[in-house]
């Protein structure tokens, strides 16, 4: 990461150039012409014939004071965080809100498209494990870490245990997603993200109790140094209770939009860095679960990992942005909503894909002419068999890829052996279901004959 360069204060500014910033002003706004909210190792590179720069600065910072929002929450030196709402950030959160409201009523409309939506997007949840353990340096293969998690097989070292963690971290999140965020919770998702892994190192579950730990750059440079531990029990205390308290704009209550929210706590988790390892998984886990708690639902599929992958350094920058302008907020939730919105893109092309192969799965369905209909599921589960003649099933497999108890999975099995599509075979106290070579003559032979 090139070097960032901190501003000059704005009160140094201010009484250096006086009413030339008030006029500067008029010109040099929040955000340039072109919507971008530069820090000032960005906007110094840009030609202004016959401007003084530092004055300029001075006029962008007022005009963002102007407008500025103080946090609660504060970093160590005791400054406020502050954050600063420009159009672009209103306009990728009303995105998320008219995505989530459309497939809300989808799903409505259409109960197969939210009810079995784990297996219409069955790769999403997998996705974000795996290009999460990634980000932080897993070097599995996608192919291999997909592999290992719908066979549920045991991880053969650290970087499938990574994968593995995250997914159950994933499932974590949402399974207490109704919860109210304590310490005790955040210790939690770091236990998962890094159990097993190094764990004399990472201390599972526990905050970090000393201060040797720091975000390193390029070479050996230091690019933050987080709060002393003897400070993080009352500050992740203060964090829980701005995660806890309503930001609704009601009554005197300051808003905060929920989507803004869960970034923030993103955010401070880097920023506290509280564990030894595993702080981005629990930062990244934390905003997921801030999301679904809000009503999100659709951002249980939605890597935003994959993304962070690709462009790695543009995400530590917003950081250290944020850090050497006084705390400014803005900088990092600019380059989250940008993620955010590409990650949201990329859902919805899965989804509409999906979508149009439901309905074709559903017509194709329709064509075998059974008496007893097929629900989405057994449509889904059929045409899989039927194009894998000689393939072996259990019920646990299909607990996993239709989230559907064991006992259910059983029955679908059963019935397809009752209708010769499936062979059944014991195998010590349990049953294998092989797909038969003949399913789909048989199963053309039973349409026939009702």
């Amino acid at each position: 990461m090139a070097k960032v360069h901190k501003p000059t204060e704005f009160n140094v500014l201010l009484n250096q150039y006086g009413m030339q910033v008030f006029e500067l002003a008029r010109t040099f706004k929040a955000v340039d012409d072109k919507g971008r909210y530069l820090h000032w190792d960005e906007f110094r590179r840009y030609p202004s014939a016959g401007v003084n720069k530092d004055a300029a600065w001075a006029a962008i910072k007022l005009s963002r004071a102007c407008c500025s929002k103080s946090l609660e929450l504060r970093s160590e030196c005791g400054s406020p965080f502050f954050l600063y709402t420009t159009d672009f950030c209103d306009a990728v959160i009303h995105g998320i809100e008219k995505v989530t409201s459309q497939l809300g009523g989808a799903a409505a409309s259409s109960p197969h498209y939210r009810d079995n939506a784990k297996y219409l997007v069955d790769a999403l949840m997998m996705e974000e494990a795996i290009s999460s353990a990634q980000l932080e340096g897993a070097s599995t293969t996608r192919k291999i870490a997909k592999d290992m998690l719908a066979k549920e097989r045991a991880p053969q070292n650290d970087d499938e245990r990574m994968i593995l963690n995250n997914y159950q971290l994933m499932k974590h999140a949402k399974y207490n997603k109704d919860e109210s965020l304590s310490v005790a919770l955040i210790c939690e998702f770091q236990s998962i993200a890094t159990a097993g892994v190094d764990e004399q190192d990472a201390h599972p579950g526990h905050i970090r109790e000393d201060d040797d730990i720091f975000v390193g750059g390029p070479g050996d440079e230091v690019v933050h140094q987080p709060p002393n531990a003897s400070l993080l029990p009352a500050r992740l205390e203060a964090l829980c209770r701005f995660a806890n308290d309503r930001h609704d704009g009601q009554e005197g209550r300051p808003f905060i939009h929920p989507v803004v929210k869960a970034i923030i706590l993103h955010f401070m988790i880097g920023y506290e860095h509280p564990f030894r390892d595993g702080n981005g998984r629990t930062a990244r886990c934390l905003f997921y679960w801030f999301m679904l708690k809000s009503g999100y639902w659709p951002f249980e599929y939605i890597s935003i990992s994959t993304l962070l992958k690709e462009a790695p350094m543009q995400y530590g920058r917003s950081y250290v942005h944020t850090e050497t302008d006084g705390y400014d907020l803005t900088y990092f939730v600019i380059h989250q909503l940008r993620v955010i919105e590409r990650a949201i893109k990329a859902f919805l092309h899965h989804f509409e894909r999906k979508r149009l192969e439901a309905v074709e799965l559903m017509a194709w369905v329709q064509t075998l002419q059974l008496n007893d209909g097929l629900n989405y599921r057994q449509g889904h589960f059929l045409k899989k068999l039927l194009q894998h003649p000689g393939r072996i099933f259990t019920p646990k497999e299909l607990t996993h890829d239709y989230d559907i108890s064991e006992n259910t999975a059983r029955n679908d099995l059963e019935k397809w052996v009752g209708m010769k599509v499936l062979l059944k075979v014991q195998e010590g106290k349990g049953f294998l279901y092989i797909a038969g070579e003949d399913a789909e003559v048989n199963l053309k032979k039973i349409a026939g004959a009702r």
